[in-house]
């Protein structure tokens, strides 16, 4: 029973340092507007809505970017865990700093 517990947890991925590894991919003229586009999923009040923005990102950029797209669609379930929680709980769970 307790493996089942451990394989199903929820693991999140920490928004900044995805966002180090993305911007990465960005190119040097690219990373602000890559960094505002991917802020509009982390500022929807749903998970649905963040899902829905993050996915909509992903293809405004794949035409352009395809490897930094992939990089998001693979990214979305760990990244987005956090909006899967309470509204007040989330500021704390979206990084790995506990400060």
């Amino acid at each position: 029973a307790a493996v089942t517990k451990v394989l199903s947890a929820t693991w999140q991925r920490c928004r900044v340092h995805f966002m180090r590894n993305v911007l990465a991919h960005a190119g040097k003229s690219g990373r602000r507007v890559v960094s505002a586009f991917i802020a509009t999923a982390f500022a929807q009040e749903t998970p649905e809505a963040a899902s829905a923005q993050w996915r909509a990102v992903a293809d405004q950029i794949r035409p352009k970017v395809p490897k930094l797209a992939t990089i998001m669609d693979e990214a979305e379930p760990d990244v987005l865990a956090y909006m899967t929680f309470p509204k007040e709980h989330r500021t704390k769970l979206h990084s790995t700093n506990p400060i």
